[in-house]
């Protein structure tokens, strides 16, 4: 009983549910489990009788084999909960039944499954770790010197917050290291729930040509014959990566893990990274009371997301009107719109401000300053970039 991951619910017939139940109990109890003390504990024996409890005690050929029929009670399990579900669907026939069903898929994946790796497995991977040179970053490159020497680049399986008020950069900063992962070959799903998939692509040129990107409103009058070359190799790189734009207004989470697990099945290896823009505009499918209870449902969905497909999760979120009627407007973590959860379930957040105080430089380049104010695996500190606005560039300062 210690070595078996089933319970109760796992089986179908009731009175199998109420013997495995009590096989449980006294399990915890550390009392053995035989004839006479599963119908002791039980007391009536309404549902559960000693001749069915006899015959099921003497038809076991072996307990050695007990794996293999752990493994089909788990599979027939999983079986009536996709068949259930499936019914459901058939009959309601709405867009929510189909969400539950591709839910209830996802779920059961997870069912009996346990870590394959023993402390052995990944005490090895520690050492070798210390006797390989695995590259200077761990995880994707941010593009940036010392926000790479500050976490080690972006950790698969991390879920990393960037926080702004408008007009600030933040989906910029998203592109710039959506950018980068693509130039050294990786994979990026982008989720753009705000801006439509053309006017990230034309800041992405803007940047990747050095174009002013006010230009691109006419780029047919506005762009000079420099302009235009430098345009077109820009839409010849773009045309290589593997960025993948999903521009639907109406996202749910469901929609977000069906995305990735598309793109991991195309791309199995290689860096990925994930971006949502932004956490406040992901759709809800289900009721509740209060927003930061739903802010929470959906934070906590994307660590299990960042985690199960080992990609780093980029989310992009509003922060409180709350900072501008501070003296000081440099913006902590309680700035967060509904940041209880956030705080809780994130890795990384980084806090983006202006440096409203400094005079205007001759490229006319704002300075922002990022600050990372909670890092779970690493040092916190405020990190200093230049941000060119009209061509959607961050640049270190």
């Amino acid at each position: 009983m210690h070595e078996i991951r089933l319970e109760p619910c796992h089986f179908s017939q009731k009175r199998n549910q109420l013997l495995f139940q009590t096989f449980r109990e006294l399990q915890m109890e550390n009392k053995p489990i035989d004839l006479v003390l599963v119908v002791e504990k039980l007391g009536s024996m309404d549902m559960v009788s000693v001749s069915y409890m006899t015959e099921i005690a003497g038809c076991c050929p072996t307990t050695a084999n007990y794996e293999h029929y752990q493994t089909i009670i788990l599979n027939e399990y999983k079986l009536r909960m996709f068949k259930g579900s499936a019914t459901h669907f058939l009959k309601e026939k709405t867009f929510e039944a189909a969400e539950d069903f591709y839910k209830t898929y996802i779920d059961m994946q997870d069912v009996g499954k346990v870590n394959g790796k023993s402390k052995r497995d990944v005490l090895y991977e520690v050492y070798e770790e210390m006797v390989e040179d695995h590259g200077e970053l761990s995880g994707v490159d941010t593009g940036f010197s010392l926000l790479n020497s500050m976490l080690n680049g972006l950790q698969n399986g991390d879920l990393i917050i960037i926080a702004a008020r408008p007009s600030v950069g933040k989906t910029a900063l998203a592109l710039n290291l959506a950018k980068n992962c693509c130039t050294l070959g990786g994979a990026v799903d982008f989720f753009s729930l705000e801006m439509p998939a053309k006017q990230l692509i034309k800041r992405t040129l803007s940047d990747l040509s050095y174009v002013d990107g006010s230009k691109w409103k006419n780029s047919y009058r506005y762009f000079s014959e420099v302009d235009y070359e430098r345009a077109v190799h820009a839409l010849e790189t773009l045309d290589q990566w593997n960025f993948h734009i999903h521009d639907e207004p109406r996202q749910t989470v469901a929609d977000i893990r069906a995305a990735i697990q598309k793109t991991k099945r195309e791309h199995p290896v290689g860096k990925h990274l994930v971006v949502i823009d932004y956490l406040q505009l992901i759709t809800h499918t289900k009721r509740f009371e209060r927003q930061d209870l739903a802010v929470g449902h959906i934070t906590r969905e994307l660590k299990q997301i960042a985690r199960l497909y080992e990609v780093p999760i980029v989310l992009l979120s509003q922060l409180s009107r709350g900072v501008e009627q501070r003296a000081d407007k440099r913006p902590v973590m309680s700035d967060l719109r509904d940041s209880g959860s956030i705080e809780q379930d994130a890795d990384v957040i980084m806090l983006l401000s202006r440096g409203e105080w400094e005079q205007e430089r001759p490229d006319k380049s704002e300075q922002i300053n990022l600050n990372i104010a909670k890092h779970r695996n690493g040092p916190v500190g405020v990190i200093k970039l230049a941000f060119e606005k009209n061509f959607s560039r961050f640049r270190n300062d």
